[in-house]
């Protein structure tokens, strides 16, 4: 039996889930992304029990097919952006489209409804994070990491990040003091936080 989990997006919530479950005893053979396959099916109660443990830690089961449709968006979002090696995809739209087997209009008027916020909104502030992690690991230089995040340009990428975090690339890797945003937080509509108070 399969369950989806919203605001899973992170390896440490996949370690959160993982403990939860360990800690109710409960055998499950595989936890991805928003995303764990049990080995039989859940109880009543071990259910809303482990509804009850997931919501305490800032999760919750996903039943609402609307829903499970946003984060199956933002589970292949993430994983494009900040789990792969692959150079990011020319068109996201096309690549989502691929990956759900749906038209990009009816995801993006899903995603937008769920989100209050765009799918290419939601792309441009992972990158912009996955940008600063970049930054920091100093492996790359501007030209490359514009290359590996698909922009047109070092300008754009540059414009791009300091629209976001009002800073520009430079300016964000020699600061003395570096805040990142967890990824379980960045698109969550209840943390609005993508303005000075988190700008690095």
């Amino acid at each position: 039996m399969k369950k989806y989990i919203k605001n899973m997006v992170s390896n440490r919530c996949i370690n959160q889930v993982s403990g939860i479950l360990v800690d109710m005893g409960i055998a499950f053979q595989t936890i991805e992304l928003g995303e764990v396959l049990f080995e039989q099916r859940l109880s009543m109660i071990q259910e809303l029990d482990f509804q009850y443990k997931l919501k305490q830690v800032g999760l919750d089961l996903i039943s609402d097919s609307k829903k499970l449709l946003s984060e199956r968006i933002k589970v292949v979002i993430i994983q494009m952006i900040h789990y792969s090696d692959e150079h990011i995809k020319t068109n996201f739209s096309v690549y989502l489209s691929e990956k759900t087997n749906l038209n990009y209009t009816y995801l993006s008027n899903v995603f937008r409804t769920e989100n209050n916020m765009t799918i290419q909104q939601f792309i441009i502030i992972h990158k912009i994070e996955r940008i600063k992690e970049l930054l920091l690991y100093g492996e790359m230089n501007l030209s490359e990491i514009s290359y590996k995040m698909h922009y047109s340009s070092i300008a754009h990428l540059s414009n791009q990040f300091k629209k976001i975090t009002g800073l520009s690339p430079t300016e964000y890797r020699n600061l003395d003091v570096i805040r990142r945003i967890p990824l379980e937080e960045i698109g969550n509509p209840r943390i609005r936080t993508l303005k000075l108070s988190s700008r690095i």
